[in-house]
Order: C-alpha cells, then sequence, then structure tokens
C-alpha cells in the first residue's frame, strides 16, 4: 500500500525473524513501548552459540570463578556452579524465587567480572539432592500409580528417578537461559554424572584410609515416614507453648503435645518409688536409669540402688550426674532413654549404660519394648502407656509444658532420635583448619560478607560436631564400602560385625582386599545398601566441578575459586563442608570470599512455601500468569486437597489479577535492589513491575536520543569536556562519578547500592535533567545553537554507551539490544556483544566538580519553581509564567544568570529575571519560596495572589528560622564555649548566625510588603 510522504510503517517497528543461535536482527525504527518478551527472546541463543560464555584454561587473562548454591523448589540444596567451581540446582522440579536471586547477583558478578578483563567461568551444575528428589518421586509414583518404592524396587524406582531428573533437570536449565544466567555450557555437570561418582568415591576412599570417615552406632535424627536418617537442615523447628494437638503423617487423630507428664518407678526393696517427669511416655520403655544429682540431699540415700521398671521388669541404676540434671527442675530425677534423646545419650556413655532402641525404622514399637505393646505406632503407644500407668497406680498427672518440636520438612513426620549404625566423619582437625582460614589474623585465607557471619562460623566450628553422612535412601551415591559375610559367621545379619567392612573404589578392589584380610575363608560381598548425604557431594563440587580427583587443565587454572555467593542459612551444612573437604583434599581454601545474601520471604514476610500459596516461578513474573494459570500450576503439585484450598486463598488475596508481565531484567534488577535488607528480603512483586515500568522509560529515553543523534551521525574517537555546553560537562561529571560509585560498590559486594546508583544515574539525571535541559538545543535548526547541537550529541552518544555498558550485569537483555542500535565509532572495531565490551572506569579530564555545584543550584531553583507552579496554577500546567531569581550575593546572581536557558527549560518559565540584595526590589504579586540563605524565587502570578497562603508559608519559614537561631545561640551562649571551642568553629558559627539574622529580617520585610498588598 502507497503511503504519503512522512507517513509512518507499522513494518518499521517489529523485528524481522531472527533464526535460533543468530544474532537479534533489528526493526528500522525502535518500537514505540517497550517489550520485554520481544527484547529477550533472542539474545541468550546468540550469546550461547557465539561462545561468548566460554572460559579458556589456558588464558593469559586473570581467572575469576563464582561458587554459588541455589535451593530447590521444595526448599532442598541445589547447587549452582558460577565460574570455576559451585554447585548445581537440583532436580525436585522448576526453580523457584530464591533461584532467581542467587542467580541475579551471580551473573551480575560474574558479567561485571567478565568485561573487566578477568577470565571467567561459571559452570552450570545440577545436585541429586537425595532424599528431596526421592520424596518429589515416591509421591508422584504413589498419586500416578498407588505404589510405594518398595513395591516397585530398588532398581525401578531408580530408574523413575532418571527419569525424573531427565525431564525437570532441562526445565531448570532452560530457566537459568531465561534468567540470563551466562553460564559455561561445555561445561555442563551431575552431581551424579560419572566424573563427579567418580570423585564423591575417591574423597570416600581417602578420608577412610586416613581415618576422618568411621562406622559408629550414635543417634540420629530419624524420619519413620522416609525411613532414614535425615539432616539437620531438613528438620524444622517449631516452638510449642501448651497442650497442642497436631496432625502426624500416618495417625488419623490428632496427636498431644506440650504436655509434661509424670509418673513414678518403684525402687527395688520396697523403699517407695522416684517420680520422673517426660514429654515423651513411649521412650519409657527404653529407659535403662534413673539420674540424681549427687548434692541433692533428698535422693542420697538412693545412690547406687535401683528401680524397677513396671513393664519389664527391667532394673534402672539410681545414678549421680551433675552435668544433666538440675535439682531444682522438676522433681531432680531424670529417667535416662540413651538410645532416643541427645542429652540422655550423653549420659548413657558416660555411665556406661545399655542403649536400648525401641522403635523399628518405621516408627512401630519393637520386641524391646514388651509384648504388650510391641507393633504400636508410637504415638498410639504413648496413649497406650498412659492408660497403662494409670492402672498400675503410677501416674502421677500431666502439665503444659513449652517446648521445641523437630519436624522432617520433607515429609512432615515428627522427628526421632534414634541409634543407628551409620558412617560418619571426624570433623575436629577438619573443622580447626576450616575455622583458622577464616580467623588467622597473620594468614587468613577467606573473607565473609557481610563480615557479622566469621563470629557464626567460630561459634559453630568450635563446637562441631561429626557428621553422619549416610542415608537410609535408594537415590544417591552408594556408599562405597562392601560387607564380607563369610561362610562361618555365626551371625548372618548385614553388617553384625565391625570388622568385616571394606571400604574400595569398586567391587573388584573390596574384594582383593577382602581375600587379603580373610585369607583361605569362603565369603559373599554385598556393598552397603546406603547412599551418602547429598551435602557430601555438594561440598566436593569445587573440586569435583574441575574434574578432581585428576590434575586437568582446569582445577589447575581455577581452584581455588574467588567467590561462593548462597544463602546465610546454609553456612554450616554446606559452606563449612566444602571448607573443610577443600582444604583436605584440594590443599587449599575451595573459595577466598563467602557472600551471604538475605533470605527471601513474602511481602507479609513469610517463609516461601507450597502449601501457602506463596512461591513464585520465575517465569510467572518474567512472562506473567493470570490467577488461573497460578490455580493450574498448585493443582499439579503435591499438595493435598486441604492444602491446595489454603493455597489456592493465599493467591487470590496476592495475586487477584494475577501477575503482570516484567521480563528477565526488571526481575533481576529488583531483586539485586533488595540484597540491601539485612537477613530477610519481603519481595513485593509490584517493586518488580515498578522496574518493568522503568525499563519503558529507558527504552523511550535512548528512543528520543537516537531521534536526535540521526541516521548519519559519526560518533566521536575521544571527547573533552571543556568545550561543551554547561549541561554537558554536568553530566559526563556525574557520569564518571556514578562509574566510581558502581566498580566501589561492586568491589565491595554491596550489589544494592551498585544497582542503586547506576539507576540514579539513568533516571535522576540522564533522564529527567540532561535530556529535558537539552531539548532546546534540537528545536528546529536555530543556527545559534549549532555548537551546542553537535557538542550535545557527542554527549548523548557518550552517555548512551557508557551507561548501557554500566547497566549491563543487572540488565543484560535490554541493554544488549539498545547497545547494538548505537552507531558505532567510525574506522574502529566494536565488540561483537555489549557483554564483552569494557566495563566503564572514571576519566580523570570528565570529573568537573564546579559544573556539579553549579547545577545543584540549578536543580534546587528548579525545584522550588515547580512547587510554585504546582501551587498557583492547579490544572493550567502548561501555562508558562514569569519569575525571578532573589540573590542574597552577586556569585549566586551570576550562576543564574548563565544558565537561565536550563532554568527557564526545567521549571517551563516564560521569563527570568535575576534580582540582587541591596540594589533590587523584591517583586509584588508574587508566590514566594525559599531555596537556600542566599536565594529565593519568585513566581509571578496571574490574577490575585492568595496572600494568606503566602503568609503561611512565610511564618512557617520564619518559625524555622528562629528555631536554629535559638539552638545556635544555646551552644555559643554555654558555658566555656569561648575557651573550648575552636576559634574557626568560633567563626563559622558567627557567620550562620548572622546568615540567619539577615534571612529572618529579609522575609520580616516580605511579610510586611504582602499585608500592604491586602
Amino acid at each position: 500500500m502507497k503511503r504519503d510522504e512522512g507517513e509512518e510503517n507499522p513494518e518499521d517497528f517489529i523485528d524481522p525473524e531472527t533464526l535460533a543461535g543468530e544474532r537479534k536482527r533489528l526493526s528500522n525504527q525502535m518500537a514505540k513501548q517497550y517489550n520485554p518478551n520481544a527484547v529477550e527472546k533472542s539474545c541468550y541463543a546468540w550469546w550461547e552459540k557465539s561462545g561468548f560464555f566460554v572460559a579458556d584454561a589456558n588464558s593469559t587473562k586473570p581467572p575469576f570463578v563464582i561458587h554459588g548454591l541455589i535451593q530447590s523448589a521444595i526448599d532442598v540444596k541445589c547447587c549452582l556452579s558460577l565460574l570455576d567451581g559451585s554447585s548445581p540446582p537440583n532436580v525436585t522440579g522448576a526453580l523457584h524465587i530464591g533461584h532467581a536471586l542467587t542467580t541475579a547477583i551471580q551473573d551480575t558478578i560474574i558479567r561485571w567480572k567478565r568485561m573487566s578483563g578477568y577470565n571467567t567461568l561459571w559452570v552450570p551444575g545440577m545436585d541429586h539432592a537425595g532424599i528431596a528428589t526421592q520424596v518429589v518421586v515416591e509421591k508422584k509414583l504413589m498419586r500416578e500409580r498407588n505404589l510405594t518404592r518398595h513395591d516397585v524396587g530398588r532398581e525401578e524406582f531408580v530408574s523413575e528417578v532418571w527419569k525424573w531428573k531427565n525431564e525437570y533437570g532441562g526445565t531448570i536449565l532452560g530457566q537459568q537461559r531465561r534468567l540470563g544466567a551466562s553460564l559455561d555450557w561445555s561445561r555442563e555437570c551431575f552431581t551424579m554424572d560419572e566424573k563427579r561418582s567418580r570423585a564423591v568415591t575417591e574423597a570416600f576412599v581417602r578420608l577412610y584410609k586416613e581415618g576422618l570417615i568411621y562406622r559408629d552406632i550414635r543417634l540420629v535424627n530419624w524420619d519413620c515416614v522416609l525411613r532414614t536418617a535425615i539432616s539437620e537442615i531438613e528438620v524444622d523447628h517449631i516452638d510449642i507453648k501448651e497442650k497442642t494437638l497436631l496432625k502426624v503423617p500416618g495417625y488419623e487423630n490428632l496427636v498431644e503435645f506440650g504436655v509434661l507428664t509424670s509418673f513414678a518407678y518403684p525402687l527395688e526393696g520396697g523403699l517407695g518409688e522416684i517420680v520422673v517427669a517426660t514429654t515423651r511416655v513411649e521412650t519409657m520403655l527404653g529407659d535403662t536409669a534413673i539420674a540424681v544429682h549427687p548434692e541433692d540431699k533428698r535422693y542420697s540415700h538412693l545412690h547406687g540402688k535401683f528401680a524397677i521398671h513396671p513393664f519389664n521388669g527391667r532394673k534402672l541404676p539410681i545414678i549421680c550426674d551433675e552435668i544433666l540434671v538440675d535439682p531444682t527442675f522438676g522433681t531432680g530425677a531424670v529417667k535416662i532413654t540413651p538410645a532416643h534423646d541427645k542429652n540422655d545419650f550423653e549420659t548413657g556413655k558416660r555411665h556406661n549404660l545399655e542403649f536400648i532402641n525401641i522403635f523399628t525404622d518405621d516408627g512401630l514399637i519393637n520386641s524391646n519394648g514388651g509384648p504388650d505393646f510391641e507393633g504400636m505406632p508410637r504415638f498410639k503407644a504413648r496413649v497406650a502407656l498412659t492408660e497403662a500407668l494409670q492402672k498400675k497406680g503410677l501416674y502421677r498427672g500431666a502439665k503444659n509444658n513449652e517446648m521445641t518440636l523437630g519436624i522432617c520438612s520433607r515429609s512432615n513426620d515428627v522427628v526421632e532420635p534414634m541409634i543407628k549404625p551409620q558412617w560418619w566423619v571426624n570433623c575436629k582437625s577438619l573443622g580447626m583448619d576450616a575455622l583458622n582460614a577464616a580467623t588467622d589474623g597473620e594468614n587468613r585465607k577467606l573473607e565473609f560478607i557481610p563480615k557479622q557471619y566469621t563470629a557464626e562460623w567460630r561459634r559453630w566450628l568450635e563446637n562441631i560436631h561429626d557428621w553422619c553422612i549416610s542415608r537410609q535412601l535408594w537415590w544417591g551415591h552408594r556408599v562405597p564400602a562392601w560387607y564380607v559375610a563369610l561362610e562361618d559367621d555365626e551371625l548372618k545379619k548385614l553388617g553384625s560385625y565391625d570388622d568385616h567392612w571394606i571400604v574400595a573404589r569398586d567391587e573388584k578392589e573390596a574384594e582383593a582386599e577382602a581375600s587379603k584380610r580373610f585369607a583361605g575363608k569362603k565369603f559373599e560381598l554385598c556393598q552397603d545398601p546406603d547412599v551418602l548425604d547429598t551435602w557430601f557431594s555438594a561440598g566436593l563440587f569445587p573440586l569435583s566441578v574441575l574434574g578432581w580427583p585428576d590434575e586437568t587443565d582446569d582445577l589447575k587454572a581455577f581452584y581455588p575459586t574467588s567467590v561462593l555467593e548462597t544463602g546465610h542459612d546454609i553456612l554450616f551444612f554446606w559452606v563449612a563442608r566444602m571448607v573443610m573437604l577443600g582444604i583436605k583434599l584440594g590443599g587449599d581454601v575451595p573459595f577466598r570470599k563467602v557472600y551471604l545474601h538475605p533470605m527471601i520471604r513474602d511481602a507479609h514476610g513469610r517463609k516461601m512455601s507450597k502449601s501457602l500459596g506463596n512461591v513464585i516461578d520465575p517465569l510467572e513474573v518474567i512472562n506473567g500468569m493470570s490467577l488461573e494459570g497460578l490455580h493450574k500450576r498448585l493443582e499439579e503439585g503435591n499438595l493435598d486437597p486441604n492444602e491446595l484450598a489454603v493455597a489456592k486463598a493465599g493467591q487470590v488475596k496476592d495475586f487477584p489479577n494475577g501477575i503482570a508481565e516484567c521480563g528477565a531484567d526488571a526481575l533481576r534488577f529488583a531483586l539485586v535492589s533488595y540484597t540491601a535488607q539485612s537477613d530477610k528480603i519481603n519481595l513485593d512483586i509490584q517493586r518488580v513491575v515498578g522496574y518493568r515500568q522503568w525499563c519503558n522509560k529507558l527504552w523511550n529515553a535512548v528512543r528520543f536520543a537516537m531521534s536526535k543523534l540521526g541516521e548519519n551521525y559519526v560518533p566521536p574517537t575521544s571527547v573533552y569536556p571543556q568545550n561543551m555546553p554547561f549541561s554537558c560537562q554536568w553530566i559526563l561529571s556525574v557520569l564518571n562519578k556514578a562509574i566510581s560509585r558502581t566498580v566501589a560498590s561492586l568491589d565491595s559486594y554491596d550489589f544494592s547500592d551498585a544497582a542503586s546508583t547506576a539507576y540514579s544515574w539513568w533516571q535522576y539525571q540522564f533522564c529527567d535533567v540532561f535530556v529535558e535541559a537539552i531539548k532546546p538545543y534540537f528545536a528546529g535548526d536555530d543556527p545559534a545553537f549549532a555548537s551546542e547541537r553537535s557538542y550535545a550529541q557527542h554527549a548523548l552518544w557518550v552517555c548512551l554507551e557508557t551507561g548501557l555498558r554500566l547497566l549491563h550485569p543487572f540488565m543484560p537483555f535490554v541493554t544488549e539490544e539498545l547497545w547494538q542500535r548505537l552507531p558505532a565509532v567510525k574506522d574502529s572495531t566494536r565488540t561483537e556483544s555489549i557483554m564483552l565490551s569494557e566495563y566503564p572506569s572514571s576519566v580523570e579530564c570528565w570529573t568537573n566538580e564546579r559544573a556539579e555545584n553549579e547545577m545543584d543550584l540549578v536543580e534546587s531553583t528548579v525545584k522550588c519553581l515547580r512547587s510554585l507552579r504546582a501551587e498557583v496554577l492547579g490544572k493550567s500546567k502548561n501555562e508558562r509564567l514569569p519569575a525571578f531569581a532573589f540573590c542574597q550575593t552577586d556569585a549566586v546572581g551570576e550562576i543564574i544568570r548563565s544558565h537561565e536557558l536550563e532554568i527557564l527549560t526545567l521549571a517551563s518559565l516564560s521569563s527570568l529575571k535575576v534580582l540582587l540584595s541591596g540594589k533590587d526590589e523584591a517583586p509584588a504579586g508574587c508566590a514566594i519560596q525559599n531555596v537556600n540563605e542566599n536565594l529565593i524565587v519568585y513566581l509571578k502570578v496571574q490574577g490575585t495572589l492568595n496572600a494568606e497562603a503566602e503568609q503561611e508559608k512565610i511564618k512557617n519559614k520564619m518559625a524555622e528560622i528562629q528555631k536554629q537561631q535559638e539552638k545556635l545561640k544555646k551552644i555559643m551562649n554555654a558555658a566555656g564555649y569561648q575557651e573550648k571551642v575552636p576559634s574557626h568553629i568560633q567563626e563559622d558559627n558567627a557567620a550562620k548566625l548572622a546568615k540567619l539574622l539577615q534571612e529572618f529580617e529579609f522575609f520580616q520585610k516580605e511579610s510586611m510588603r504582602l499585608d500592604e498588598t491586602k
């Protein structure tokens, strides 16, 4: 269709189709509105295909490697490896907003360092997340096939988990790409791939041979639903104030907690009874002693005596223990269950007591509990035992008791302390090395940011316990230990003989070792069915991701890594383990710095939880999602009907209209900006929406600037601000200052301040002031402004090109597209991508303090005049009025006069007249506002001036001045002021007081003048 000359062609504003992996083809004209989907859809594939993310182990550039961790979509550890060594997201499902925070911070660091000339490496790794993944797949199996893992068997179940990993692993890595994470995909790895598995086995064998890994029967956190030992990080501790009924998996009725039950043990020989109390009555079946304080005279006659167990006749010795027993608490007598209580376990070891386990792996009373209770679920046994004690006349009552209850975050089961044979890491020497690495002043190798976590590091490592590394799961690295079952062994159960275990790299090596140890005997080998704690393989990740135990080029070039970025909640579960294993097996700390970011909560400060409906998928923020879509995501999860109803209600309340499309850049920028908050981030999606709107402002500012450059504009090879107009000198000076502060903030890991500095320059200085101030230069082709117009074009180009590079690490997509649209310097070779360009550094000749100070005065003047315009014009905002600047000094008058054009333009005035105090009279019929002690502005009012309103303003200003006068006089009249205060301060105070008196006199006169006009 033929168009009139000058008529727009809509197709000019649409990007042509770009083939996958090719550089984005840009439309002839910039779209009139920013569209995040259009901007972000093609960049990443081109970056990746072009190899921009790939690190070179043979590079001469200094290496920079970040180590980071993401927690999974169901709150499990997920190691994301950045740069050289790091850990990956796990395979339990899609990433949540916490992962997006980690990615945003890590990619900001990586892009900044890449642009700063470093050989950067960020390895995309994925963690297998043993317990979390197994739980998810077990639920899926039950939901879809009504089968348990035991129904299908280990081999088929593990096969199902691999299918899950292959399906959701791709989803997670796709989300990383969508977030813009510049990962080196050529080094992608998985904690259970062949190389990482070999590293895990090698580490276990080496540590075992050095005596740092051992097998022992000790107390662990046991989950009766999952039938495995669990890590402390998988235990949520809830506070219970009083009697409380809770739902426990596997029980139809609610279970009572928060009650302290007292009962009596009969004493041997008819000596009476001794009363004890417990919140876990069922554990009395495993009691093997009663402890009293050695100095408690009430029980001195019972020392060395025995109580008789009422249900099994077991003799319980009365022991003295001043460590455990507080004689002022309760009866002063404590029942001891060494196999089911942490404190009792230690007491049992001190007194060589019998350890009796009374529970089966699934939480039923076993044969040690006696025939009356065997087979009962533990909390049903609690009720049955209470009733049995009542029948025997031994029940002594119950009362409310404040307590802390451990709940497994995976299964919601109540954690049961149980003694189990497990594999352990001796952490004493390893922990001391890790502690010294961060606290040895003369040879410190590890720094924490924020610094307060160093104290936490010390507190934990000085009290470190040995680490249980075995789990009774099917998904994970099998423990590389084989049990040798001899043909003539009397006990046939696996693990019956401690000296029959052989640790080896494979079965062939184990068989050779067994043949030597048990020469001439017939035997069978059986590998330990347990798997290793996920944190064990994650702790090795900085090493294994670089090829350890082999001496690879990557290991030589990139270990130790530069920074670990992760959440403070896993400082000990993951960070400490990496440091311990890195020092021991790698010969050095795995990273030099640890940056610990805040934890994300919802806008109300609540923890993200699927059952609350407040878990947010980053893609839902990037692409937008309707309320119906949010509901659908919940329905496809594992929530039961009641939880689903609560979660949906939560979504309706928080996202009544769904989530608006924000794009990856806005999400990243919002998350990085939030990091100034201490240890928690209360995420409000509306803040992300605000940054998406700001992207539109950025887009339009660049669009405006490009229109002023024109099609044939050629950028200069260098810029000398001295010859430029005032506003150009100023914008380059404040840009210089923004560059210095952004780099300094990035260097100190103050990412919020770095983002805020870049944002503030773009928003408040470039867009709000500079772009507006130079518009007169481009209003027609006035030859009087030819020179200014040319300089303004150069300043515009420099600001765009430099400002986009400054912003790129935070907002990679939009800055890439806008930068690609900029004209290049003639006869110069520009890098293919903004991400390969040089990060801005300050330019000495751009600094101009005089211009900055004068623009500060101009901006203050404009702000006051705009305020007056809003007062006097009301709805007639476009009308231009004359103004006056009443200056107290010639110097101020000269500044205002020399920048008249900027003030006229920015304040939308018809004219501006400079008046000098002592020479000119203040104008009549004007609204008035004080800029500072040296400058007052007046705006001419059309029609009648509202004298009363002006009088009120003056009255308030005089009151403020008077208050300042009184405060200063009080200081100057204080006893000893003349003798103690330095003379230069006295002189300054006297000058301030004189200025205040002068101001007060001026406003007095203004008040009188207004009275005369009434």
